[in-house]
């Protein structure tokens, strides 16, 4: 089961590691980043966060060269507390890798592929209850939809969730797959690819909890941290751009005379999206909609 890391040199650079600096990496996954970032510490402390109990094993062999690093089991929401709870106020870095890994899409039972027929699972904490059969079964059409058009952007999916409804109960992803089928004929690529990706981030609250982390880092990195966010879709791109924006920019009224700008809390160090290279796309395609942004803490 092979895991490649997206955008692995590039993070890295935008990072600006200092050798006595403490980093996390709130996407461990298959602990590619992680590896990196410790290879370029001395005397620093990196802190790894990942729910997933199979990235954290596959990540422990990985990293089982190194001794100043600290795995934590949770969703980087929490990564504030879980800092706390460490002694940690401030940090120097924070790494967001918002793709699915590789594991987790090879991984038949998890439900995240729509190529396979399996459970309608696509809970990347296995230990909460909230799956995607629960979400397909026993929410309101309306809801259904809603979901489908803000997280997937599809198009059809009042039609979809109406059939959904009248075919419940769904178990498999096969049968979700044959309703997208049904209705999605026409389209270009597979009819299921936008309900799969608008249900995966529904069951994981993904939006939601990336609008917390970010909040979270300003008030965590110290003054020239960075934080460097890698993402794989336009939703999770479009929260990461405005934010960057609004903690960069001065909004002031116009024609109002300005003696002084007021201070904002980052500075953008990219000003547009870092995209991998040609090289790195053909040797894993994967990587086709990552994008990377990275802004620096005043």
């Amino acid at each position: 089961m092979k895991h490649e890391t997206v955008l692995k040199e590039e993070a890295i650079q935008y990072l600006n590691i200092k050798e006595n600096g403490i980093y996390v990496d709130g996407t461990l996954g298959g602990a590619g980043h992680s590896k990196l970032i410790l290879e370029h510490l001395k005397d620093g402390f990196l802190y790894a966060f990942d729910q997933d109990d199979f990235a954290i094993s596959f990540a422990k062999d990985v990293l089982k060269g190194f001794k100043n690093y600290k795995i934590i089991k949770s969703n980087f929401r929490f990564l504030k507390e879980k800092l706390k709870e460490e002694g940690i106020e401030k940090i120097d870095g924070l790494l967001l890798d918002l793709g699915l890994s590789s594991f987790q899409i090879d991984d038949e039972t998890r439900g995240f592929t729509y190529l396979k027929d399996t459970s309608l699972d696509m809970r990347m904490d296995q230990d909460q209850s909230v799956t995607a059969e629960t979400i397909l079964n026993t929410y309101s059409m309306e809801e259904l939809a809603r979901i489908f058009f803000v997280y997937g952007e599809e198009r059809n999916s009042f039609k979809i969730a109406r059939r959904i409804v009248e075919k419940r109960p769904l178990k498999t992803t096969m049968e979700l797959v044959k309703i997208c089928d049904s209705v999605n004929y026409n389209e270009k690529g597979h009819s299921s690819k936008r309900v799969f990706q608008a249900l995966r981030i529904a069951v994981n609250e993904e939006l939601t909890v990336l609008e917390e982390v970010l909040a979270d880092a300003v008030d965590l990195l110290n003054p020239d941290g960075r934080l460097v966010v890698i993402t794989f879709h336009s939703l999770e791109d479009r929260i990461v751009k405005h934010f960057f924006k609004d903690e960069s920019t001065s909004n002031l009224p116009k024609n109002l005379p300005v003696i002084e700008l007021p201070d904002t809390k980052m500075e953008l160090i990219t000003r547009k999206p870092v995209y991998p290279t040609d090289e790195e796309y053909e040797r894993n395609p994967r990587s086709k909609s990552a994008k990377l942004r990275a802004a620096r803490k005043k």
